[in-house]
């Protein structure tokens, strides 16, 4: 093997260090911590890569840097702009396997939508990621890469002056459950909120869960930034069909997490996404089932337990493999209405990207799928027809509303 190969495949990227771990390394090389601040603020804040060019760090910490590290940013194989402005790019992590990253541009932000794993194991039934399988968590630096390559990208396409941002919220809801690849998400979290990183406001990052209570509870002392739960279901034996992971973690358990989640969180409610399908979960009795799960009512629902919380209602994007349908506008607002009689902050979200399949729910990325996730979930949906559990709530529902 060459030697400037061996010297590549051992070189640290920096990429994958918060700041207190990058101090630690610094501290290695016999630098002081402030020495790793200046570092930190050249690779995040100014998207540098060339160590060379660091004019304020040390000669001989730069003769080092370039002997032991490297910036190692993910290589963009695609960036496709919708007529909305939203732009999405499909980033190779190697191993046969794409990432995807949406940015989302609004008159008074601009969202960042990052992915945690290369596919996803969770599997929903809504979910075209879920349908790809899955290959493997992605490392802390392939995740904060994706805001690197972002921010600067786009810095450099609007012409923004030093110290403007392009990216002023960031939400983990892209490729993969990000609970489920904890190790890596929280450093990448911390470089966010790093003043000598992103600087940005713990109420402007959102950590998107299937409802991984252990997860939840961890966060919560670890790290606690705004936290959406997708729920789609407020009744165990619905969302057991929608959510595979709700077999394990329960509502009521879901519903605890969420309450003891509000202790630290930087926002005094949680958001709960719901996607909209047709004919399944869309009826006026499901919403009545959503009011009384957060009110710490009803048979799913965490006694006497109320959840302060914003209803975020999606509408589905559609996907040949799912056999699901989009509930119609007239459905969706019927159903908004039922939500904010009762005192329920609901709002819908609009599709944006959609023509580049950059919407909710669409990401799919190239996965290998080692786990075999997409012929599994196809093995259910040929042993367990979603119609049939479908009608057997709904019987139920309008068994209890009478």
């Amino acid at each position: 093997m060459r030697r400037d190969a061996i010297a590549h495949m051992s070189a640290v990227n920096l990429l994958d260090f918060d700041l207190d771990a990058l101090a630690a390394w610094c501290a290695g090389l016999g630098e002081k911590r402030f020495r790793a601040q200046q570092l930190f603020r050249w690779i995040h804040q100014k998207g540098e890569r060339d160590f060379g060019r660091m004019s304020d760090l040390a000669r001989t910490l730069r003769e080092q840097l370039v002997q032991h590290a490297e910036v190692r940013a993910l290589q963009p194989m695609s960036e496709r702009r919708s007529a909305d402005g939203t732009v999405k790019w499909l980033f190779d992590v190697g191993g046969g396997n794409a990432i995807e990253t949406v940015f989302i541009p609004e008159d008074d932000r601009g969202t960042l939508c990052i992915s945690s794993q290369a596919g996803c194991a969770v599997g929903c039934r809504f979910c075209s990621t879920g349908h790809q399988g899955f290959s493997r968590n992605l490392t802390t630096g392939e995740i904060i890469g994706q805001l690197w390559h972002a921010e600067h990208a786009l810095r450099r396409q609007l012409g923004l002056a030093a110290g403007e941002r392009a990216i002023t919220n960031v939400v983990m809801m892209g490729m993969g459950e990000p609970l489920q690849n904890y190790a890596a998400l929280v450093p990448a979290l911390r470089m966010m909120l790093d003043d000598h990183g992103y600087g940005l406001s713990r109420r402007r990052v959102t950590v998107s869960t299937s409802g991984m209570v252990s997860m939840i509870e961890r966060l919560r002392d670890d790290c606690p930034v705004a936290l959406a739960v997708s729920l789609h279901a407020a009744n165990d034996a619905l969302r057991d069909e929608l959510v595979p992971l709700n077999r394990k973690h329960r509502l009521a358990d879901l519903m605890r997490a969420c309450h003891h989640y509000l202790e630290r969180a930087p926002r005094d409610f949680i958001t709960f996404e719901y996607c909209m399908l047709d004919g399944v979960n869309d009826s006026d009795a499901h919403a009545r089932e959503v009011i009384e799960l957060v009110a710490g009512r009803g048979p799913a629902a965490a006694p006497g337990l109320r959840i302060p919380c914003k209803i975020n209602l999606i509408p589905f994007n559609p996907f040949p493999q799912s056999g699901l349908r989009r509930s119609p506008d007239a459905r969706v607002q019927a159903f908004a209405r039922v939500l904010q009689a009762a005192g329920l902050v609901t709002t819908v979200r609009k599709t944006r990207g959609d023509d580049i399949d950059a919407a909710c729910g669409q990401l799919a990325g190239e996965v290998r799928d080692r786990t075999q996730v997409r012929v599994r979930l196809q093995r259910r949906r040929e042993a367990e027809p979603l119609a049939a559990p479908v009608a057997a709530v709904a019987q139920a529902a309008q068994g209890a509303a009478r």
